[in-house]
């Protein structure tokens, strides 16, 4: 995608000095022939109807030789300055150079109070760093060739990525990816009917030592089970895990893959223990806590030893990933496994509803892509 966000991505109009030249020559051969005339009026018509088919290409990505200017969409969490701070900090190099925030669009969710009550002070702290507030989507689409969907709530994540997968822009989606499993489903398949860059992640994926593991290059071998933790707040507009549980679940997938079959779900006030039974046998475990010490981090079972994942160690290397994503158009995360981890944590809360009993990740997730047809009318 080009950095220059005036281009008009029809390449019929892109190709407009062709088509005058056309003109001109119609105009020469007028005094010579109705019938020539006639044919190269159908020619030209030919020409741009061809050129309009080729404009739904995807869209191409970011000359190497321009900075690649970012929006942020939702301005209500630290994520935002932290990571406007590590794209915008003087003297970036490698894949961090020529990546810089430059423009943001508050947002806010009035009834979620982590939402409410911070997105003044993050949009002043935005402010003060030199970005231009904006007071729509559409106006900060115009001045970006990037975005940041950041907005700490889920729930109005997909209407906030229409308009940017309309504008053809490539765009990360931080968590939860969306506040449902069905409209995690409807993102993707919008992104993908447009053949727009996307991905979602928590920021523990691309820690070293869970990559190093799930390419079983950790002390532990080749990975035979994993026990992911994380802290595990609850946030009553979402389904339980979507809120906080998302970072182990995502550490749990980072050392396992997908593949995983069903899930059951143990919970109480004080933590919830989902295990899940992958298809080629292996067991893993995630621990959501919300008494006692809470912190990151996975044991993993291997061939070797059971040892320790490593620790999380940032926002820095998820942001790494991003420039290099806005760069090269090309998603470190599959989506496929986005939607499947997300559907572990609605089989989970099944789960739960159902008093413990095995869900199938699977039916979950099917069911959830039937309603997202349904909406988008397919």
């Amino acid at each position: 995608m080009s950095t220059d966000s005036s281009q008009n991505w029809d390449i019929c109009s892109a190709d407009r000095t062709p088509a005058a030249r056309c003109v001109v020559q119609r105009r020469q051969l007028a005094s010579k022939s109705f019938w020539a005339v006639g044919l190269l009026l159908a020619g030209v018509g030919v020409f741009c109807l061809a050129t309009t088919v080729i404009g739904a290409e995807p869209a191409t990505q970011p000359s190497a030789d321009r900075v690649i200017r970012v929006g942020i969409i939702g301005l209500d969490t630290s994520h935002a300055v932290a990571f406007t701070e590590i794209l915008n900090a003087k003297n970036n190099t490698a894949d961090l150079a020529d990546v810089r925030v430059v423009a943001g669009f508050p947002g806010g969710s009035p009834d979620v109070p982590y939402s409410r009550d911070r997105v003044e002070g993050y949009t002043a702290k935005l402010r003060d760093m030199g970005v231009e507030i904006v007071p729509s989507i559409e106006e900060l689409l115009g001045r970006v060739d990037a975005v940041l969907l950041e907005s700490v709530d889920g729930r109005p994540h997909l209407e906030q990525v229409r308009p940017v997968i309309a504008a053809r822009k490539p765009v990360f989606v931080d968590k939860p990816f969306a506040g449902s499993l069905r409209d995690c489903c409807v993102i993707a398949r919008l992104a993908a009917d447009a053949q727009v860059p996307i991905f979602s992640s928590s920021s523990l994926r691309f820690s070293s030592g869970f990559q190093a593991a799930r390419r079983g290059e950790s002390a532990a071998g080749a990975v035979r089970g994993c026990h992911a933790y994380s802290p595990c707040s609850l946030e009553p507009h979402h389904p339980d895990l979507f809120w906080y549980g998302i970072h182990g679940v995502e550490v749990l997938y980072t050392v396992m893959g997908p593949g995983c079959a069903s899930v059951t779900r143990t919970n109480s006030a004080g933590a919830d223990v989902v295990v899940g039974l992958w298809n080629d046998g292996r067991i893993s475990v995630f621990r959501g806590i919300r008494d006692g010490k809470a912190s990151y981090g996975a044991l993993v079972f291997g061939t070797k030893e059971v040892a320790s994942a490593g620790n999380y160690e940032g926002y820095k290397p998820l942001v790494v990933e991003i420039a290099k994503f806005f760069k090269s158009g090309k998603p470190p995360v599959a989506m496929e496994e986005t939607l499947e981890l997300y559907a572990f944590m609605e089989a989970a809360d099944e789960s739960k509803r159902q008093g413990g009993k095995p869900v199938s990740v699977a039916e979950v997730l099917t069911k959830a892509q039937q309603e997202a047809q349904q909406l988008l009318g397919k």
